[in-house]
């Protein structure tokens, strides 16, 4: 993995239960890693949903492997970069090499 092509910072969120102050739970996203990272393959698909015509964004995230980003799952991560939203949908440990890890993330609507 070359560091040149580590450019874009990113954020890595989590989601937790939170507790309010009356003892309530709900979930919630709290900032878990922050790192530098390569997006490739944006890629624009078309889904059909309900008769209505949605484009989907997909964007690819490589970085370096870490005790943090070896932690990350699709079930409970997700990143941030700017100020959109994108959802893990795949990790790919990269030949279990231990060197870079790749998330498959899709952009959430708002």
């Amino acid at each position: 993995m070359h560091i040149e092509g580590l450019r874009v910072r990113i954020k890595i969120q989590k989601q937790e239960t939170i507790t309010d102050k009356y003892g309530n739970h709900k979930s919630g996203w709290s900032d878990y890693f922050s790192c530098w990272a390569t997006p490739s393959t944006q890629t624009g698909q078309e889904g059909e949903e309900a008769a209505h015509t949605e484009e989907e964004d997909r964007l690819d995230f490589t970085v370096r492997y870490c005790t943090e980003t070896a932690a990350v799952t699709s079930k409970k991560y997700r990143i941030l970069l700017g100020d959109r939203i994108y959802n893990i949908v795949h990790v790919d440990d990269m030949g279990f090499k231990h060197n870079s890890r790749k998330f498959h993330a899709e952009l959430v609507e708002r």
